[in-house]
């Protein structure tokens, strides 16, 4: 019934514009940007044109027998029974006369199957095999990612001012990521890639990032209103690591496995270096407004570790830095941890 089906629907697309004697105007893309196969396509135009042509052989057949029969002066009643045993008779000889063409719908239907997943028509199994190990290729990707994190500074030693005062704080990123699957079938893979990362410290109670007459950087308190007090830095930053993908192995036909390495769940750990690219101390407050792209002793160089988990496209992540946030003695020992969540890393 389904065969059924799909055969009227193919001779109705086709036949219907051949009746009205014009030629289906399709803006058919190239072969291989094609949804239809163009031998299934060749095929089924063929067959349509052949159905085409025994329907309007018969039909004007048909027609002879009718104007005949309408020239005998026969009752109403007797004139539409011939008529319908006429056109019983016709539609059996048309009916046999298309079966006669002996369409193969099912072989029509495997090569539309084999284009769709392939996007070839192909018939050799070798040929088949060199397209379907082209086609399962382990991933080598490079894909845009966005993250947003939450940002804290962490010590070993007492609080500092900064740590006293230090509001919500932030960061944001961009960038590339590079994957690069060890083989069609390997859970594991290597990632890397460039980002570019601001980061954004914000104060609270009122304090903003200063400096004395040695360029010494401290935090001072504002007498005023303030509505923001921030310093932002921004880096280039590099990650190397591996990850593993957990989804399970897929069969592609001919004994030929693979692993989709970009869908399921995924674990991945990477150290980072970042080198920094400006820092900008914000402070707003009292209808004062301030952007200072001068040295605050922010650390020129940042590199840490990295652990993430990912489902598709979507993932958590937390990451600590090993180096210092700051330079010399500034702030001493406070280094960032970050937790956020990232799409398509």
């Amino acid at each position: 019934m389904i065969k059924k089906f799909i055969l009227i629907g193919f001779v109705c697309l086709f036949s219907a514009t051949a009746y009205a004697q014009k030629k289906p105007t399709f803006n058919l893309p190239s072969k291989e940007e094609s949804d239809v196969s163009p031998m299934v396509k060749e095929k089924v135009e063929e067959y349509a044109t052949e159905i085409n042509t025994i329907i309007q052989e018969e039909k004007k057949l048909m027609e002879a027998e009718l104007l005949d029969l309408q020239s005998k002066g026969l009752e109403k009643n007797e004139f539409n029974k011939q008529k319908a045993d006429i056109a019983d008779r016709f539609s059996e000889k048309i009916d046999q006369r298309i079966r006669d063409l002996g369409f193969d719908l099912d072989m029509v239907i495997q090569k539309q199957v084999r284009y769709s997943l392939l996007n070839t028509d192909v018939t050799s199994k070798e040929e088949l095999r060199v397209k379907l190990l082209k086609k399962f290729r382990p991933t080598r990707s490079l894909d845009g990612y966005f993250s947003y994190g939450v940002m804290t500074l962490t010590n070993n030693l007492s609080d500092n001012d900064l740590d006293k005062h230090m509001g919500y704080s932030n960061n944001l990123e961009f960038g590339f990521k590079f994957n690069y699957q060890f083989s069609r079938t390997s859970p594991w893979g290597l990632i890397s890639g460039v980002g570019f990362s601001w980061r954004t410290l914000r104060l609270d109670d009122n304090m903003i990032f200063a400096k004395d007459a040695n360029s010494n950087v401290h935090l001072q308190k504002y007498q005023g209103s303030i509505d923001k007090s921030k310093l932002r830095t921004g880096y280039i930053m590099i990650p190397l690591g591996l990850q593993y993908n957990f989804s399970k192995l897929k069969s592609a036909g001919m004994d030929i496995q693979y692993r989709d390495y970009n869908k399921g769940f995924k674990v991945g750990a990477n150290v980072y270096g970042g080198i920094k690219m400006s820092s900008n101390n914000i402070f707003k407050g009292d209808g004062f407004d301030s952007r200072d792209r001068a040295n605050y002793q922010v650390n020129p160089f940042v590199y840490g570790g990295q652990v993430t988990l990912s489902y598709n496209d979507f993932s958590i992540f937390v990451k600590k830095d090993f180096s210092n946030f700051f330079k010399d003695d500034t702030f001493k020992n406070d280094k960032a941890l970050i937790f956020g969540v990232a799409l398509w890393w």
